[in-house]
């Protein structure tokens, strides 16, 4: 669990211009979900409502949301000794357990953005690299009209610290690295020096699922840096906040824009990819997504041991 040596991260370009016709997708009904902030349990629970909507026929969703209060969310399979449990409590920092496996991520209610894409499993591609270049084009492209060079990570790169979803090693599967926007001004205000900021670094992770016939992929992006909560939520003091920046850059330090236009920018990516329609959640999927917050993400049964009250 030290620090590590950090290496230069290669990437790949991926094409993109997006339109309705670039996604296969796109002839289905959709709609946008636009950001909302809610606790991380609730968030957790809407995405299983939207995969239950979307087998039985309803819309697919797509969809950019805000943890609050900010929130740890543990991979499928972490350790709950991981955690720094009274840091969170004293920072009043939420704890809940993702579906999907890695590490933790601590979502800031202003320093993070998330998303989530769900559709029928049947409409997607069966392989996984597939199904991930797919559902990430959209994010590639919020991220290029922010300003910032992003692309899926070429190679491997070595952990830092597992139990930290940004430290964990560099998968070019579902990994979004950026080459950096030459803006060495606002990297160097970010704590970055000038030979990190050229480098590519980690600024937005993705996941996916499959549950309820329903694949749900969902990402953060790392808005702006905070790396002393990114850090002070684990139980560890082997990684320096130096560590943490040399391997991970922000939407903010590439390019300085204001957090309410990079969400527009990734509310309309996400729009016109899937051709989706400005929506929301019905009564009925929000009862459902309490009772479901409430059984299962929001338990200490769920956050412990994985399990989860049938009743």
């Amino acid at each position: 669990m030290g620090d590590g040596n950090v290496t230069a991260i290669g990437y790949v370009r991926v094409h993109s211009s997006v339109s309705v016709d670039d996604s296969p997708l796109a002839d289905r009904e959709w709609r946008l979900i636009p950001e909302e902030a809610r606790p991380g349990p609730i968030h957790m629970a809407l995405e299983e409502v939207a995969a239950e909507t979307a087998v039985a026929g309803g819309p697919r969703t797509v969809r950019a949301f805000r943890w609050a209060p900010s929130t740890l969310s543990l991979g499928y399979r972490q350790a709950p000794e991981t955690v720094d449990w009274e840091y969170c409590r004293r920072e009043g920092i939420g704890v809940t357990r993702r579906q999907t496996g890695g590490g933790g991520i601590y979502h800031d209610r202003d320093a993070d953005i998330s998303y989530s894409i769900v559709a029928p499993a049947g409409e997607l591609p069966g392989d996984l690299m597939e199904t991930y270049r797919l559902l990430c084009a959209p994010i590639l492209v919020a991220l290029e009209r922010m300003g910032v060079a992003a692309a899926f990570a070429d190679d491997e790169q070595p952990a830092i610290h597992d139990p930290c979803c940004y430290l964990r090693a560099i998968n070019p599967a579902h990994d979004l690295v950026s080459r950096g926007s030459g803006d060495v001004s606002a990297d160097a205000a970010a704590g970055a020096s000038t030979a990190v900021a050229q480098r590519p670094r980690k600024v937005s992770g993705n996941a996916q699922y499959r549950q309820r016939e329903a694949v749900i992929q969902h990402g953060s992006l790392s808005y702006d840096l905070r790396p002393d909560r990114h850090l002070g939520v684990f139980a560890t003091d082997d990684v320096s906040e130096e560590t943490y920046r040399d391997r991970v850059t922000s939407i903010r330090a590439e390019t300085g824009i204001d957090r309410s236009r990079a969400v527009e920018a990734l509310e309309s990516a996400l729009s016109e990819w899937a051709d989706a329609s400005v929506g929301g959640w019905s009564d009925a999927e929000l009862e459902r997504a309490r009772t479901l917050a409430e059984r299962k993400y929001a338990s200490d049964a769920w956050l412990f041991d994985r399990s989860v009250d049938d009743r």
